[in-house]
C-alpha cells in the first residue's frame, strides 16, 4: 500500500495514476469518492449538516470504480459520474461534506474494504494519517500556492471552463482553509510520511523520486 496525500493542485492525482501503473497497482481516488457523495447529496436536496442522514446515505450508496479504463471511471450504480464531479462547486461541497464525521467514517470504511487486499496507491488528504495508518509507504506532496493555482487553472481550461488565474487561486485558498482547519481529519502529513515538494518538478520526476524511496526500503 502506498498513500499519497497533499493539498489541491500539488499534483497528487497525476502522480498517483502514473505511480500505480509503474508499480502495477490499482489507483484509489478517494477525493473523487467524496465528490460523488456531495453530488448525490446535492441532487437529493439533503442537509449538509445532517450527519446521521448523510452517513446513512453513504452506507447504502452503490459507489464503485470501473477499472476497465485508465483512469478508472467512478460509478454510482450504472451511472458514470466521472465528469460530473469535476466542477468548482463540487470541489467546495466535497470539502464541506468530508468534514462530517458520519460521512468520513462511512467512506473510510468503504475505502478500506476496496483496498483490503493491498496493491493500491491511495490518494487523498488523510490516507496516511487516518485511513491507512499502517501503509508501508507514505508520501505527502506539497507545492507553492502559485504553482498549484497555475496547474489547477490549466486543468479547468482544458475542461472548457471560463476562469481566471485569480479566481482559481482564490478557490484554492478557500479549499486549503477548509481542509486544514477542520476538526475531523485535517490535512497534514503523517508523522512518518516522506514530504516531496513538486513546485518545480513534473509528475514523472516526482514519480521517479517516489520510486527511489520505495526501492530503498
Amino acid at each position: 500500500m502506498v498513500t499519497i496525500d497533499g493539498p489541491a493542485g500539488s499534483g497528487k492525482s497525476t502522480v498517483s495514476r502514473i505511480l500505480a501503473r509503474r508499480l502495477n497497482y490499482s489507483y484509489l481516488d478517494t477525493g473523487a469518492m467524496y465528490r460523488a457523495v456531495a453530488l448525490v447529496a446535492k441532487r437529493k436536496g439533503m442537509d449538509f449538516h445532517d450527519g446521521e442522514t448523510l452517513g446513512r446515505s453513504c452506507r447504502t450508496l452503490d459507489l464503485w470504480f470501473d477499472r476497465k479504463e485508465d483512469p478508472p471511471k467512478l460509478m454510482v450504480g450504472k451511472e458514470d459520474i466521472s465528469d460530473l464531479i469535476r466542477s468548482p462547486e463540487l470541489d467546495m461541497l466535497s470539502s464541506s461534506i468530508s468534514a462530517v464525521r458520519e460521512v468520513r467514517e462511512a467512506m473510510s470504511d468503504l475505502q478500506r474494504r476496496m483496498a483490503k487486499d493491498g496493491g493500491f496507491v491511495a490518494e487523498g488528504r488523510d490516507m496516511g494519517t487516518v485511513v491507512f495508518p499502517e501503509a508501508r509507504w507514505k508520501f505527502y506532496l506539497m507545492a507553492s500556492a502559485e504553482a498549484r493555482a497555475e496547474r489547477r487553472y490549466r486543468e479547468r481550461l482544458v475542461r472548457g471552463e471560463t476562469v481566471t488565474k485569480e479566481g482559481v487561486a482564490e478557490d484554492l485558498k478557500r479549499r486549503d482553509g477548509q481542509d486544514r482547519m477542520r476538526i475531523l481529519s485535517p490535512l497534514r502529513p503523517a508523522e512518518n510520511a516522506i514530504i516531496i515538494d513538486s513546485t518545480t518538478s513534473t509528475a514523472e520526476e516526482v514519480v521517479e523520486q517516489i520510486l527511489k524511496h520505495i526501492k530503498r526500503r
